[in-house]
């Protein structure tokens, strides 16, 4: 008779209980649901006094949207938000129910267009945003493609830029501080270093006044 072998407690784990990384979706996605309901709950009862002539509730449930995917720090969720009929008319304007928690279109938390700035800081090309993308927030990342990167870079790229150019002419520094920054972040073998100038106002506070990106603290890159 041929023995089965003993499965260890970690695999039989393994196999039953899902990753870290999807109970954090799943419990997001359940907490989005239930905020999405929430919401609609609210918004149905503050107005479920208004009546047409027929004396029909004009604000009501309508069941739920299509599936949608929609990417936050946790991840990518699927979700189909809860709808509203809301057949009032005010001032000759059909009103309209909008989320304010996941507004139509909307496929990605502001928050992680103000992460994927540490991709970029790791050195990635917009190429090299996709496999980075996949193993953060899932292979299916809503609104994150080659495109939308590219488009968010350029908009970084723009700001950097306008900041470098701003007039100063306005503001008074009474000690200025210069600074190199080491980072290891980069994925080259070198450790770039960026240069940072910070400026002292007379009330105390600290601004920000200029950083580039250098090689070293050296004379040559401090010119």
């Amino acid at each position: 008779m041929q023995r089965i072998p003993e499965r260890s407690e970690s695999a039989t784990a393994a196999a039953v209980w899902p990753s870290l990384d999807e109970l954090a979706r799943e419990g997001a996605r359940r907490m989005l649901v239930a905020a999405l309901e929430a919401e609609v709950a609210d918004y149905v009862a503050r107005f479920g006094e208004a009546r047409d002539a027929r004396g029909h509730a004009e604000v009501v449930r309508n069941g739920h949207g299509q599936v949608r995917k929609v990417t936050v720090g946790a991840g990518t969720l699927e979700v189909r938000a809860p709808r509203v009929d809301d057949r009032r008319v005010m001032d000759g304007a059909k009103q309209t129910f909008r989320s304010r928690i996941l507004p139509p279109y909307v496929r990605r938390s502001p928050k992680v267009a103000e992460v994927l700035p540490l991709l970029d800081l790791h050195g990635l090309s917009t190429g090299d945003f996709q496999p980075a993308r996949a193993g953060l927030l899932g292979e299916d990342a809503a609104g994150l493609s080659p495109t939308a990167i590219a488009r968010l870079v350029k908009g970084w790229e723009a700001e950097y830029a306008a900041f470098r150019r701003r007039d100063l002419a306005d503001r008074d520094y009474v000690y200025v501080g210069a600074d190199g920054v080491h980072f290891n972040s980069r994925l080259e073998d070198d450790r770039l270093c960026t240069l940072v100038v910070i400026g002292a106002r007379p009330d105390g506070t600290q601004e920000l006044i200029a950083v580039e990106d250098g090689y070293r603290e050296s004379t040559e890159s401090w010119l």
